[in-house]
């Protein structure tokens, strides 16, 4: 069981690993609130990302280039996403 008075954030270190932030859960002090705004946008992306995946997806003259850098972004988002559900996930189960 996670501890609950620690928070994964939605970014990593320079080596790649994921960042802790150690949080009062009764008052989110300013890097909670950088790391709510941080998730809203990243997730924001990832919906703006499968709007153009649909839109190069369907077109029959994308080159396999635009599809491969495609990929990569959509695993950059979807990344995004499960960090974000993972940090989401354990708070949720501190009640």
């Amino acid at each position: 069981m996670p501890n609950p008075d620690v928070r994964l954030l939605p970014w990593s270190d320079a080596q790649g690993k994921g960042c802790l932030l150690i949080t009062d859960n009764d008052a989110p002090g300013p890097v909670s609130r950088v790391a709510d705004q941080v998730e809203a946008v990243q997730l924001g992306m990832g919906q703006e990302l499968i709007g153009h995946a649909e839109e190069i997806l369907g077109d029959p003259r994308a080159d396999p280039g635009q599809v491969r850098y495609l990929a990569a972004r959509l695993t950059e988002a979807l990344g995004d996403a499960v960090r974000v559900a993972v940090s989401r996930g354990a708070r949720a189960g501190r009640g």
